[in-house]
């Protein structure tokens, strides 16, 4: 029995090891590559391991493209302000839903769902004709309103789920005491669902972060450009490309990444988690 149970072990670790190195390989790739010379990323049998390491494409990322950190400025921007009211939205939001029950909450709940069925492009015609319409087409604050609405429908959901999970009889306290619902809501219920608030916020901060398609379809002046398409637009040349250079680009770009995973993944599972076996 004891052998048959480490036999198990022994697959599941070996299974866990492949997969881990089938994930993490176009990751080391990148950051290889980025250590190479441009000659070298370009040969016809790649070398996994650079033959003479160099650090050139980071000094002149850091150096001579300077439209690089303009994106990388825009990004932070774009993508913490999306954060911001994002979590503002998906909390009252989330809120109505959990505690209003009407006629029409199985509508609403159904409506949010679908939304999630249908691929970004196919309402990209559609948000750029709005967006012209309101003048906001070239501005951050249209990206920022468009990756809002985008990532509104399973926020809104999971902060649900979280008020689903908070006793009634807390809010009933507190409305004996006197407290209005608002007071209710932000100094009483709130801090109960701190997780489901981290795990909302990272997730809007990490989807904008990524986004390539609205940025590339709202936003054509390049000062205003994020990362995702102002890297495609730039430095993704039509006849050839500086691998180096660009795998430098990706590096330094997941930096943000990495650390906000580093300092708030057990957070941020802990609130996908929870969301998802509340209510």
């Amino acid at each position: 029995m004891k052998r048959q149970e480490l036999g198990l072990n022994i697959i599941k670790y070996v299974a866990l090891f492949i997969i881990l190195l089938f994930l993490l390989f176009p990751l080391y790739w990148v950051l290889m590559t980025s250590f190479k010379t441009n000659m070298e990323a370009y040969r016809s049998v790649p070398t996994f391991i650079p033959a003479e390491p160099t650090v050139q494409s980071y000094i002149n990322l850091f150096t001579k493209n300077n439209d690089f950190f303009v994106y990388y400025k825009n990004n932070f921007i774009v993508s913490g302000a999306t954060a911001l009211i994002t979590t503002v939205l998906a909390i009252l939001s989330g809120y109505a839903l959990s505690r209003f029950h009407f006629r029409w909450n199985a509508w609403v709940t159904a409506a949010l769902l679908s939304s999630q069925m249908f691929p970004v492009v196919s309402r990209m015609i559609s948000l750029y004709d709005l967006m012209n319409k309101m003048h906001l087409i070239n501005t951050h604050p249209g990206l920022i309103f468009a990756l809002t609405a985008a990532m509104l429908p399973f926020t809104v959901m999971l902060m649900s789920s979280f008020f689903d999970g908070v006793p009634r009889e807390v809010e009933e306290a507190a409305y004996v005491d006197g407290a209005s619902r608002l007071q209710v809501l932000w100094r009483i219920v709130t801090p109960l669902v701190k997780p489901g608030m981290l795990a909302v916020a990272i997730y809007a901060f990490l989807m904008t972060w990524d986004d390539y398609l609205h940025a590339v379809t709202l936003i054509q002046n390049d000062a205003l450009r994020t990362m995702s398409a102002g890297v495609a637009m730039r430095y993704l040349g039509e006849l050839s490309y500086d691998w180096s250079l660009i795998n430098t680009i990706s590096i330094v770009g997941t930096v943000p990444m990495l650390i906000l995973f580093f300092f708030f993944q057990k957070y941020m599972v802990k609130g996908l988690v929870a969301g998802a076996v509340k209510g």
